[in-house]
């Protein structure tokens, strides 16, 4: 979802919260640009087996005509009856507008930050009929929980260091939290990006992998534009 309105927020984030003046924030706990995205599911894929399939899946998938059926009202018995009538306008593009800042932990113990899409509900429709579509092919791992969309802006597990864990070699490593309760209340109303299409639906690699302009960004597998 890289863009230069989203890049600018991002940019004068990390410079707030990482000052020491401000909150101190490790700079390697800001995610770079070329990694923020919305994860639908996670799929497993070793030794690559399976993979083929997902991607032949992908490439079967018309996202236009998912968003179509989304936005069309159900037919009433009169236009049902009624033949010869144009068919329905192509659906609008689907944007995404980003603002706020939440964690999925306590406030008070957090290491992760993200900020969630402002949904009218045709997002997290079009979403979860993707993921569905793998679920029920069975690459993707199943998950009965709500499809919380997100895209990462902080991540504590990213700090590397003396401050970063608790235990050492052979212990259980203590992820590194933050007390970010003045943090979300600074950035409650914050517009990351506004009115952003979405492009383009990939099947990637977990883990970013370094630029040569020295952003980080994952390995795409597969991909489809929306169009």
């Amino acid at each position: 979802m890289s863009h230069r309105q989203l890049s600018a927020s991002l940019s004068s984030f990390r410079a707030d919260v990482t000052s020491p003046e401000s909150f101190g924030i490790p700079d390697q706990a800001i995610r770079p640009i070329g990694t923020l995205h919305l994860t639908l599911g996670v799929m497993s894929f070793p030794k690559n087996e399976g993979l083929e399939e997902a991607v032949a899946l992908l490439k079967t998938i018309i996202p236009r005509q998912i968003l179509a059926d989304i936005a069309a009202p159900p037919p009433t018995k009169q236009a049902a009856e009624v033949g010869g009538l144009p068919g329905p306008l192509p659906p609008p593009p689907l944007l995404v507008t980003l603002k706020s800042l939440h964690t999925m932990q306590s406030a008070a113990k957090a290491s992760v930050l993200y900020a969630p899409p402002v949904d009218n509900g045709i997002l997290t429709k079009f979403c979860e009929e993707l993921r569905s579509a793998f679920q029920k092919a069975g690459l993707m791992m199943e998950d009965n929980r709500p499809l919380l969309l997100h895209a990462t802006i902080l991540n504590t597990i990213y700090v590397k260091g003396k401050n970063a864990s608790r235990g050492g070699k052979g212990k259980s490593r203590e992820k590194l939290t933050i007390d970010a309760r003045q943090i979300l209340d600074r950035y409650e109303d914050y517009l990351w990006m506004e009115d952003v299409p979405i492009e383009k639906i990939a099947i990637c690699k977990m883990g970013a992998k370094k630029q040569e302009n020295g952003d980080e960004a994952y390995e795409v597998e597969a991909e489809i534009g929306m169009v």
